[in-house]
C-alpha cells in the first residue's frame, strides 16, 4: 500500500523528473513541459476556471509511483466532451454541478493516458487501481457532485468502469499511415473520385499563390509566434468568446518542447496568413490549434490536414490526430476512431439519468462509426 496519496495545486511541487517518469515520452500533452507551460503562463489557473489539483501517489519510500493530471473546474469550457445538459438538468433539480473535478489535457481533445504510472513499477495495474480509488473518494471529500476523466485510453476506461464509473464514447477522425512513402502513395489508396478531388483541392491552393513551411526548432521565430497568436485570438474570440491560452504559453511551449513543436505556416505574397500548431509524439502527429485572417476556400484543409499528412509521412509517424469533430475530414482520408471518457456521478438520481443517456448515446456512436466506414470511406475496398 502507498505511504501517501494527496493532491497538489502546483505541478512544480511534483517536479519534472518524477512527473515524466510517470508520463513517459510517447504523448507530449501529458508531459511536464506541456502542462507546466500551461500553469506557468496562467493559462490554467483558478481565475479562468482551471485550477490545477493533481493527484499524486507515493510509495512507502516517498517516491512518486502514480499521477493523475487533475483540475477543479468552475465551468465546462475547453473540454470537448460536453456535459452542459447534465449540469443544466442537475441545477434545475436543485443540485450544484459546479465546481467539478476534471482529469484532462486543458483545451485539447487529445486522447492519451490519464492514469500515469512510474515506468519502473513492477505492477502498473495495481497503481492504476490505487489512483482510481483515490479519484473515487475526492468528490465526497470535497463536497462535489461529479468527477470526469476525458479522452483517456480504452484500457483506463474499462478499469474505471469496473470500479463503478460511468463510461462514455465519442468519435474523432484520425489519419492512419499504411506504410506510405509519399503523399502520392496515400492518394493511390483512395478511390478514384476522392483521389481526383484531393489533387484538385491541393492544386487550387497552390495556384492561388499560397506557399507553406513546416517551422520547427530554430526556424520558429518570435515573429511567427506573434502572428500565430494573433490568428489564435481572432479564431477563439469569434468561435468561443474567450482565448484561454496566453502569449506566454506559446513562448514557454517553444522553450520547453521546441523539437516536438511544428507550426505549419501559410504564406501569401510573403505574408504569413494562417497557421496550424502541431506536436509530435513517438508515433503520432497531434494537430492542436488553427487560425487565420484569410478566409480563402480550402486553405484550412491544406494547412491542417494535407500538410499534416506530409509531415507524418516524412517522419514515419503512424497517425495524425486532427482534433475534435469534423465529418468533413472523412473525405480527406481521416477515419472514425472511438474515444473514451469516464465519469463518477455522486448523486444517485443524476447517475441513473446519465447512465440511461449514455447507453443510448453509445449505441448511436457505434452505429455511426460502422456506417461511416462502410458507406463513406474514401479508400478503395482493398485498402479498407
Amino acid at each position: 500500500m502507498p505511504a501517501e496519496i494527496k493532491t497538489v495545486t502546483d505541478i512544480h511541487k511534483i517536479g519534472q523528473a518524477q512527473w515524466d517518469k510517470c508520463a513517459g515520452s510517447d504523448n507530449p500533452f501529458v508531459s511536464f513541459a506541456f502542462l507546466s507551460a500551461m500553469e506557468d503562463s496562467a493559462s490554467t489557473c483558478a481565475e479562468n476556471g482551471w485550477q490545477p489539483f493533481h493527484l499524486v501517489l507515493k510509495n512507502e519510500d516517498g517516491l512518486v509511483i502514480g499521477i493523475v493530471p487533475l483540475y477543479v473546474k468552475a465551468h465546462s469550457y475547453g473540454e470537448y466532451v460536453f456535459d452542459w445538459g447534465w449540469a443544466e438538468a442537475y441545477e434545475r433539480a436543485g443540485g450544484q454541478y459546479y465546481p467539478k473535478l476534471q482529469s484532462a489535457v486543458p483545451f485539447s481533445p487529445v486522447p492519451g493516458p490519464r492514469l500515469l504510472v512510474a515506468n519502473d513499477h513492477p505492477d502498473p495495474d495495481s497503481v492504476r487501481r490505487m489512483l482510481i480509488e483515490g479519484l473515487s473518494i475526492l468528490p465526497e471529500k470535497l463536497g462535489m457532485a461529479t468527477l470526469h476523466v476525458t479522452f483517456c485510453s480504452g484500457d483506463e476506461s474499462k478499469q474505471m468502469r469496473d470500479a463503478g464509473f460511468l463510461t462514455r464514447t465519442g468519435l474523432q477522425y484520425h489519419w492512419h499511415n499504411r506504410g506510405y512513402q509519399t503523399f502520392d502513395d496515400f492518394l493511390g489508396a483512395l478511390n478514384s473520385r476522392k483521389r481526383k478531388n484531393l489533387r484538385k483541392e491541393r492544386k487550387q491552393v497552390l495556384e492561388a499563390g499560397y506557399t507553406f513551411k513546416a517551422l520547427r526548432g530554430d526556424d520558429l521565430k518570435p515573429e511567427h509566434w506573434d502572428r500565430f497568436y494573433h490568428f489564435y485570438r481572432d479564431t477563439s474570440d469569434r468561435k468561443w468568446g474567450q482565448a484561454y491560452l496566453t502569449r506566454q504559453f506559446f513562448e514557454l511551449l517553444h522553450e520547453r518542447l521546441r523539437d516536438r513543436t511544428v507550426l505549419v505556416a501559410a504564406f501569401h505574397d510573403d505574408e504569413m496568413v494562417a497557421g496550424a500548431l502541431n506536436l509530435i509524439g513517438s508515433e503520432t502527429l497531434y494537430g492542436r490549434n488553427w487560425g487565420t485572417m484569410d478566409r480563402a476556400p480550402l486553405l484550412h484543409f491544406e494547412t491542417c490536414y494535407y500538410q499534416a499528412i506530409d509531415i507524418a509521412i516524412e517522419h514515419g509517424l503512424k497517425t495524425v490526430e486532427a482534433g475534435a469533430q469534423g465529418e468533413h475530414k472523412i473525405q480527406r482520408g481521416y477515419e472514425p476512431v472511438i474515444t473514451h471518457s469516464a465519469h463518477l456521478i455522486a448523486d444517485p438520481g443524476l447517475r441513473r439519468a446519465i447512465a440511461q443517456f449514455l447507453a443510448q448515446e453509445q449505441d448511436h456512436i457505434a452505429q455511426d462509426q460502422e456506417f461511416i466506414k462502410s458507406e463513406h470511406s474514401p479508400y478503395r475496398q482493398d485498402q479498407g
